[in-house]
């Protein structure tokens, strides 16, 4: 049975990703130290998330106020530190730390702290020690992200500065030599497209996926590092829930990107970037509630799953084996804090241990290791899928309805403005609505699912 639910007014429907049932992931363990102390800023302890398997050693790495912590989570169950590197600048100043590991050496960088600098740490002497061959704020002092492509032994460093260098949104780095970091180039703008800032950024086959914080989005090719060319980018005013434009992950068949505006009640961005220049945004997809407190953060892709670092809504994961039918299919709620206009909870997310555990940072809670989302099938929590249902024709010319193969007789109808305001509920009985311009969330509610998309409705 099909129940036809008509709005009158023009639209586009951007999103055809239903949400599945998830079900909750497994705790395996967790870790924190009481002894540290909380920004001042954010109140967070704890930030970015890493992690290393040495013979046959499974590490989170994890960053505090305090430094780098390396921790033993070879048996989830009984996480234990092993080794600590203090960071520069320590204290209630640090918020942000990140890490990137490279041929048997672990990077690492802070934002905050006149004395914070790049650390080099060898990785070769675990599970005994960990050595510090390079430490110096001479060419890093801050840097927001680090990225390294290990294909060509550079590093993009994000938001940089140095005690010799001044500051630049983005400067790429020499690493050939761990001991010895050369300065390539730095970039305030490619091509003409200026960027105060780069936040950001994913490196593959010598294509930077650039997260330009409140200048958009670019592609670009550093296949020379000195003199990169523009493959296509999207300003803000290009694509719909624009906003803070903050990380994002490539697909592993290179055809999908997955990006993040950091922004209270926004989604996260499916994008197309199978044909540049062009890039198209064409699906958007979130943690499976309408709180306008829900906010992604950090993202990365893994075989056939998306894993979100997603502040307040924890751990959630994707399976992206279907572009078109994308699947939240777990989550795993980190944090107890009631959602606010606040940035805390779920910082980072690291899918890549030989064991398939998850490790997750929380910004007051810190280390979660979670079981390996492969293994869901094999739990009493089996996967539930959400019936199919579209919103049509697309585009619309005037008319725009509901058609779902199932009945929509005990469903309820909510539909939200981006900020989280209900503007319309009625069950699914009612035959027709008037909405203005704008772009809305459509929800159907029944007792055994609840499914979103995403509308726009144009004048």
């Amino acid at each position: 049975m099909h129940k036809i639910l008509p709005l009158m007014g023009f639209c586009l429907i951007v999103s055809l990703c239903a949400s599945a049932q998830a079900v909750q992931g497994k705790l395996l363990g967790t870790w924190s130290d009481s002894t540290l102390v909380a920004s001042a800023a954010h109140n967070n302890t704890y930030n970015e998330i890493w992690g290393l398997a040495l013979e046959g050693v499974e590490y989170a790495i994890i960053g505090s106020t305090r430094g780098t912590h390396f921790i033993d989570v070879t048996d989830p169950s009984s996480p234990e530190e092993v080794h600590f590197v203090r960071g520069g600048t320590t204290g209630t100043r640090i918020i942000h730390r990140d890490y990137h590991d490279h041929d048997g050496y672990l990077y690492a960088v802070a934002d905050e702290g006149s004395q914070s600098t790049l650390q080099v740490m060898d990785l070769s002497p675990l599970p005994d020690s960990v050595t510090i061959v390079y430490d110096s704020k001479a060419l890093i002092r801050r840097s927001h992200n680090i990225f390294i492509d290990t294909d060509t032994d550079i590093m993009y460093s994000c938001i940089s500065d140095g005690d010799s260098l001044d500051f630049a949104p983005l400067r790429l780095f020499d690493i050939s030599d761990p001991t010895n970091p050369t300065v390539i180039s730095d970039f305030s703008n490619i091509d003409g497209f200026i960027f105060s800032q780069v936040h950001d950024t994913y490196v593959r086959d010598d294509l930077a996926y650039l997260n330009l914080g409140p200048s958009g989005f670019m592609v670009a090719d550093f296949s020379d590092p000195s003199a990169p060319v523009s493959m296509g980018s999207l300003r803000p005013s290009d694509y719909l829930q624009s906003g803070y434009n903050h990380s994002g992950w490539l697909s592993e068949d290179g055809s999908t990107y997955f990006m993040a505006d950091e922004d209270h009640g926004m989604d996260l961005k499916v994008l197309d970037v199978t044909a540049l220049p062009d890039l198209t945004v064409v699906d958007t997809i979130d943690a499976g509630n309408e709180s306008r407190f829900s906010i992604p953060h950090n993202q990365i892709v893994h075989g056939d799953y998306l894993y979100g670092s997603y502040y307040y809504d924890g751990l959630q994961v994707w399976d992206i084996s279907d572009r078109n039918n994308i699947q939240r299919i777990m989550h795993y709620p980190t944090s107890q804090i009631e959602p606010r206009q606040r940035f805390e909870g779920a910082w980072g997310v690291y899918p890549f241990l030989p064991s398939g555990n998850i490790l997750v940072s929380d910004m007051q809670e810190g280390l979660f290791v979670i079981e390996d989302v492969g293994l869901l099938s094999s739990t009493e929590d089996e996967l539930v899928s959400t019936p199919d249902w579209t919103m049509s024709p697309n585009p619309s010319q005037g008319l725009f309805r509901i058609d779902a193969g199932f009945s929509l007789h005990d469903t309820e109808i909510r539909i939200h403005d981006l900020n989280g305001r209900l503007i319309q509920s009625f069950d699914g009985q009612q035959q027709a609505l008037t909405l203005p311009a704008g772009q809305y969330k459509v929800s159907v509610i029944s007792p055994d699912f609840i499914s979103t998309k995403t509308l726009v409705i144009v004048p």
